[in-house]
């Protein structure tokens, strides 16, 4: 049976450090105490892109060019492109054309964007997963996630300015023979939400029409933890429906949007918190890639090795949720 597994994975991030002391004088001089929410999202530093030169496709080469040079591939190997991200760079092309370019890859390679926001590198990787189990010429996916996150990042809201960073990540996916890879994934929407975070916050239309500012993203604050019902019940539900308990699984990389999150889910479950990988006190939150550069985080560590089953679990704006099973 051909299942696809997961060969590497590779991150990059800008080069600026930030700690949390720029952002608490930041705000303390509007008025405003951030320390306690910088304690409940877990932020510690953060890279942020401080120049012209860089930008969500310069990021995602860069991850791209790693990963292929750690696994010893080039441009001609990789048979699909899926470029994820919410700030793309242009809307037309495709970003993932000028990943085409760069790594010079071949002719007849499938390419395109999508856009799930912070959902979008989880669910790239799943479509890819089950689009190679059944397109016979697709044998190997490069998967790219980047998102240049404080280019849209309100000065006067904590939420996204203290909150984010910037940074990419790419996985190469290929088929294999073994009893390893892709196992399931599973999805819930609530569209009831789809007014909380909006980019351009009038719409690209109204915005260009009325030749209004679509500088920042609106975030209407929201309790984030209405969120962890939903988690819970797919957590047993993609676990049930194939034979397994939250015990079985080895590492849990999810949405590192909130730590608090994160805390909460492993005393649901009373897991072991070495199974949690976390890496939003050092990158900040990087939408799109954040699970994956926790499983980088993860398998450099050494706390994720070969034939550990890891859960993946993140959010998109609206929302949308997937949870993922993976054998690495």
């Amino acid at each position: 049976m051909t299942n696809i597994r997961i060969k590497a994975v590779d991150v990059y991030h800008a080069k600026k450090q930030v700690n949390n002391d720029v952002y608490l004088e930041h705000f303390k001089k509007q008025g405003k105490d951030i320390t306690n929410f910088l304690d409940i999202m877990g932020r510690k530093e953060r890279y942020v892109i401080d120049n012209h030169e860089e930008n969500t496709i310069t990021m995602a080469i860069e991850a791209t060019n790693r990963v292929l040079k750690k696994v010893g591939l080039e441009g001609k190997d990789i048979d699909m492109i899926v470029f994820s991200t919410q700030v793309p760079e242009v809307t037309v092309p495709s970003n993932a054309v000028f990943i085409h370019h760069a790594i010079q890859a071949k002719k007849g390679t499938v390419i395109f964007d999508m856009n799930a926001n912070c959902a979008g590198m989880t669910i790239a990787v799943e479509q890819a997963s089950r689009y190679m189990k059944s397109n016979p010429d697709v044998n190997t996916a490069l998967v790219v996630g980047s998102d240049y996150l404080s280019l849209v990042a309100d000065p006067k809201d904590a939420m996204t300015y203290a909150n984010f960073g910037d940074a990419s990540s790419a996985i190469i996916l290929e088929k294999t023979e073994n009893d390893t890879g892709f196992i399931d994934a599973m999805f819930e929407v609530d569209s009831s939400n789809r007014n909380n975070i909006l980019y351009p916050h009038k719409g690209l239309s109204q915005t260009n029409k009325a030749s209004e500012s679509a500088e920042f993203m609106l975030w209407q604050p929201f309790d984030g933890a209405m969120v962890l019902p939903d988690a819970y019940d797919m957590f047993k539900a993609i676990l049930e429906r194939n034979q397994l308990k939250i015990d079985d699984v080895d590492a849990f990389c999810l949405s590192q949007f909130a730590k608090v999150n994160i805390d909460k889910i492993q005393k649901h479950f009373d897991i072991p918190e070495e199974k949690f990988i976390y890496v939003g006190d050092k990158y900040g939150y990087t939408g799109t890639s954040s699970p994956f550069i926790a499983l980088h985080e993860g398998i450099e560590s050494g706390k994720i090795k070969r034939g550990d089953l890891i859960l993946f679990w993140t959010i998109g704006g609206g929302h949308e949720f997937i949870t993922m099973l993976f054998r690495y």
